[in-house]
Order: C-alpha cells, then sequence, then structure tokens
C-alpha cells in the first residue's frame, strides 16, 4: 500500500476520541436515544464534551441528529444508513483490542 493513499488516518481522523467509540456503540446497541440519555449512560463525559463529540460525528455523517419542535426541545440521535457501515470496522477493533488486552496480560504473567 502506498503511503500516500493510506486513509487510515483519514478513518482514525473519524473515530479517535475518548467518547466517540462509546458514544457509537451505545447507539448501535439502543437505537436512537435522547441527548440526556446518552449522557445519563456516560456520566463522566461532560455535557461540553458529549455535544462536541455528537457535532463532529454529525458533522461526517455517522450519526443523525432530530430536532423536535417543542418546549423544552427533544433532541434524538441515532446511527445514520452511512454511519452503518462502520460496524464491522468497529466489530473487529473491539476484537483486535480485547485479543491485544489478553496478550499483554499473559506476557505479563
Amino acid at each position: 500500500m502506498e503511503t500516500e493513499l493510506c486513509k487510515v488516518d483519514e478513518a482514525l481522523s473519524i473515530l479517535v476520541g475518548k467518547w466517540k467509540p462509546i458514544i457509537l456503540l451505545h447507539l448501535f446497541n439502543r437505537g436512537t436515544l435522547r441527548f440526556s440519555e446518552l449522557k445519563r449512560l456516560m456520566p463522566d463525559i461532560t455535557q461540553k464534551m458529549l455535544t462536541k463529540q455528537l457535532r463532529e460525528l454529525e458533522e461526517e455523517d455517522i450519526i443523525n441528529r432530530v430536532v423536535y419542535p417543542q418546549v423544552p426541545p427533544k433532541v434524538e440521535y441515532s446511527i445514520s444508513d452511512y454511519g452503518r457501515s462502520l460496524q464491522p470496522v468497529l466489530d473487529v477493533m473491539h476484537e483486535w483490542g480485547s485479543t491485544h488486552t489478553q496478550h499483554m496480560q499473559e506476557k505479563k504473567s
């Protein structure tokens, strides 16, 4: 693979961050969620950081954001059709992460 043509960095730039994979995991596993539900599922994330991460994922067309015109405002997030193409990538990364964790534990033993 030509290094100039490698797009791994492009993919990683979309997925990298402490919270994006966790956000995606919740949306893949639970379907459509409101902002408050996501916040409750990730108690250690700040509201500002959750907003930032969601906006970035929305800009990359990985998630959908729907705002309902009511008071108080209701906002829901879900995986976009395009974002669903990440499922196999995240599955493989999860498997590799699990294998790596086990490998490092065995190495320490």
